[in-house]
């Protein structure tokens, strides 16, 4: 490993081999030298911020532009240098994964976000393939938030941060005001004609040091020609109203009076770019996208109306906003962004009906800008540009219709996207605010309280989900109908709720009345209509109609192809997609699930990402088909990964991580890891209770598997306990002929040949195999699993010609079905015992 190059030892003129986002270098940048000598001495402590002196917390003196211009200054001695806005830790790791194809890793697209961002960390902290590097995190506020996200290693971190928590954390540099001679080095350099050294100093004298309130003075002289003695009259008169006026303020008299001179200016001669810029106030602090002012709205103030009418005049306006240093304008990406301190002065100069007024028209200007569609991916960049101004916006308290309907289609968007923690989070700010502003019947309530109970019922609560839906959808009932659109989609969700409390005949039910019900209201190719099939479909397959379930599944998936040929909608896709997978390996065709599960799986990759809870549950199927089909080391792979992902991004105690537990158990267990699969086993099945009940069917399935590992490992007397009460528990839920309850069935059979119970044991066995006949077929592979151990069975009673019929019979069905190679097969070929087993389905 290389040691990180000094300036001696750097070419000049060299530029990184990555260089990432590092905002313009400012060319009026003066002075600092000796900050800038101390950051670098510092830097090579690994991590430094820069930290605002005490007295000047609010902004201002100009830490993001030293850091940005020690990133310039020093670039040749990096390999790698990379730049990433810190003001939402949300963004931080994605900013990080944007650096994994840089370092020849999978992209976030393909392994996810948090997959990607840790394995840029490691590479990072390797020094593998640059040793050289530097992360700039601009603006971070809480350490607390940002420390997991620290690369360590031979590279260099710098963070630049209101926040002085950060100097008991990392080593820091104080930026304070400028030094006088610093002052007036950087207003001559900034008004190049017509300010000597005296007139600098008295201008810089008069306004503190402040950076931003010199940058704000020198724009002003450069852009009017106003002179200096012009310009101290005036911050004179501005500092003596703002005094006289005698507002208690936090921001220096200096910069509040430099700020209103040029806002004075540029309104005497521009006008509309005030009102711009008032708006832009309103918003976050982070880029503001330009396309948003490119959506006239009627409702807008008029002179702000004819602005956005004409895209010549805006352009003119936005260019005179960066001019006088009142915007810093991005054109690569097509944003602009003011800076917090100016956008609080702006704020506080306005009486509280102008702020109501302008935050309003904030919110259209918002609305207009989103896309009507939440689920269409094309328009998943436009919300995403807008996520961080939802907050400071104070959006949640706006009653206007298109900007409610944009507040529902941002949760929607961050739950087809696959961010449920925050789609949670928005929707109970929404409930909360809409709720006492409107009442708890009003339609929007009732819109926002069903995406909270999607959210809650994605995140695996499903209790939660179930009272607020019921609770909800009464009040819809009685308030808009039974059939109303509303209404209906609280419907959908019932059958969800049913199958969560292990009532799949119910669930069926209730999902027969909605698929109806949509299918007479939007007919039957609309999106509404296929998601209530594929909801059916699956209430067939937890019923053990298989081939019903592949039937719906295939009409699904055929219908949403040819509504989606683009997979504008790949959520809604891929649902189908893998509910037909998972059909296909359920009615005992491996081999044809793993292929179609495959392309499923590259496709939600690809289209959602490799952490979206549909492309993981895809993927999942996917490590049961290729287990299945024996396909060991594709299984091991698949399931280890969904697991371990599971298990970062929801916890141990979430239905998804417990299902990819007992896949990765049973993936083991077929390859012979018995303690591996043991150690998984048990712990899923004493933490299934405390997200389903303990008298949930997927439960006591999971109990079963427990109990086959077991036998396995020596203990036949303790397995047999375990399937008696697996059996007794699915009986009371599902019935004796439901399938879940002959897969444990068929293994307490071996439990009782092991215990020495031959005659037990086959008498059971016929039973299972009559009854697996009848509801699956002779031909599925559990019927065939079950015919073999029961040949087993006669053999040991002596009963040799009915176990060679059965084996006969058994052997012609493995050579038309899966094969003579197939595990099942060679297992019964050997005359050894079959071992079947459970995997949880989604709900």
């Amino acid at each position: 490993m290389t040691s990180p190059r000094m300036g001696a030892d750097a070419v000049p003129g060299r530029v990184p081999d990555v260089w990432g986002k590092i905002p313009p270098r400012n060319k009026n940048f003066t002075g600092r030298d000796e900050l800038l000598d101390r950051l670098r001495a510092g830097i090579t402590g690994n991590v430094t911020a820069v930290v605002p002196h005490a007295l000047h917390g609010l902004g201002g003196v100009g830490k993001t532009q030293m850091a940005v211009e020690y990133a310039y200054r020093y670039r040749p001695e990096y390999d790698l240098v990379w730049w990433i806005p810190a003001d939402q830790p949300v963004l931080v790791r994605s900013s990080l994964a944007g650096l994994a194809s840089h370092l020849g890793l999978p992209s976030a697209a393909a392994s996810g976000i948090e997959d990607a961002a840790n394995a840029v960390l490691d590479a990072l902290r390797r020094g593998d393939p640059y040793s050289n590097w530097l992360l700039i995190f601009d603006n971070a506020d809480q350490p607390e938030e940002l420390i997991d996200s620290l690369p360590h290693g031979p590279g260099h971190v710098l963070i630049t941060s209101r926040n002085h928590r950060w100097d008991g954390v990392v080593d820091t540099v104080a930026v304070d005001v400028f030094t006088r001679a610093e002052s007036a080095e950087f207003l001559r350099k900034r008004v190049p004609r017509g300010v000597d050294r005296a007139e600098a100093e008295r201008l810089a004298d008069a306004l503190g040091d402040l950076p931003l309130a010199l940058e704000q003075a020198g724009a002003l002289q450069a852009e009017t020609g106003m002179s200096v003695e012009e310009y101290l009259r005036l911050l004179r008169e501005r500092t003596s109203q703002l005094l006289a006026e005698g507002k208690p303020t936090e921001y220096p008299a200096s910069m509040t009076a430099a700020w209103g001179l040029s806002v004075s200016a540029l309104d005497r001669t521009l006008p509309e770019a005030i009102d711009l810029l008032r708006c832009c106030a309103f918003f976050g602090p982070e880029p503001i996208p330009r396309d948003l002012f490119s959506q006239p709205k009627a409702s807008l103030g008029p002179r702000l109306t004819r602005l956005l009418a004409d895209p010549i005049q805006l352009s003119r306006v936005i260019a005179e906003l960066g001019r006088y240093a009142l915007a810093r304008l991005d054109n690569q990406s097509r944003t602009l962004q003011v800076h917090r301190l100016i956008q609080a002065l702006l704020r506080d100069e306005l009486p509280e009906d102008a702020k109501e007024r302008i935050r309003h028209e904030v919110h259209l200007l918002m609305a207009g800008y989103a896309p009507a569609n939440s689920e269409n991916r094309l328009g998943w960049p436009r919300f995403f540009n807008l996520l961080g101004h939802i907050g400071p916006t104070e959006l949640a308290g706006c009653q206007a219709p298109d900007v409610r309907t944009l507040a529902l289609n941002m949760v929607r968007y961050l739950v087809v996207s696959g961010d449920y923690v925050s789609a949670r989070a928005l929707a109970e700010d929404f409930v909360e605010r809409w709720a006492k502003d409107s009442g708890e019947d009003h339609y929007d309530v009732l819109n926002v309280h069903l995406e909270l109970a999607i959210v809650l019922r994605e995140l695996g609560q499903f209790g939660a989900s179930a009272e607020l839906s019921r609770k909800t959808k009464t009040i819809a009932r009685r308030t808009l109908g039974p059939d109303d659109e509303l209404t209906l989609r609280f419907l959908r969700g019932d059958g969800a709720d049913m199958r969560a409390g292990g009532d799949f005949q119910s669930a069926k039910a209730s999902d027969e009345e909605a698929l109806r019900l949509h299918r007479g209201k939007f007919g039957d190719a609309d999106s509404r209509t296929l998601l209530a099939l594929n909801n059916l479909a699956l209430d067939y397959a937890l019923s053990g109609d298989y081939v019903g379930s592949r039937r719906l599944h295939e009409e699904a998936y055929q219908a949403q192809l040819v509504l989606d040929p683009e997979a504008g909608n790949p959520n809604r896709l891929l649902i189908a997609w893998s509910g037909l997978a998972r059909a296909v390996r359920l009615c005992g065709d491996y081999l044809e699930a793993c292929d179609f599960g495959e392309d499923a799986y590259a496709f939600g990759v690809e289209q959602l990402g490799a952490e979206h809870i549909w492309t993981l549950r895809t993927q999942r199927d996917l490590s049961i088909a290729s287990r299945r089909s024996a396909e060991y080391d594709r299984a091991l792979e698949l399931a280890s990964d969904v697991h371990a992902r599971c298990l970062r991004l929801f916890g141990l105690d979430n239905p998804d991580t417990l299902a990819s537990a007992m896949a990765l158990s049973n993936v083991h267990r077929s390859m012979g890891n018995l303690e591996e699969a043991h150690e998984l086993a048990a712990d899923t099945v004493r933490r299934y209770p405390s997200v389903y009940g303990k008298d949930h069917p997927y439960h006591h399935g999971c109990v079963g598997n427990l109990a086959v590992l077991r036998r396995l490992m020596g203990d036949p007397a303790n397995a047999r306990q375990l399937n008696d009460t697996a059996i007794n528990g699915l009986e009371s839920k599902l019935g004796r002929d439901h399938h879940y309850t002959l897969t444990v069935a068929l293994n307490l059979v071996s439990d009782l040949s092991a215990l020495g119970k031959a005659e037990d044991a086959a008498r059971l066995g016929e039973e299972t195999l009559r009854r697996l006949r009848t509801s699956l077929g002779d031909e599925h592979p559990l019927a065939s699993a079950c015919a073999a151990n029961l040949s087993l069975d006669y053999e040991a009673l002596g009963r040799s010609e009915d176990a060679a019929a059965l084996r006969e019979r058994t052997e012609e069905v493995y050579r038309t079905t899966l094969g003579p190679e197939h595990p099942d097969a060679r297992i019964f070929l050997e005359r050894r015992r079959i071992d079947t087993d459970f995997d949880p389905a989604p709900v």
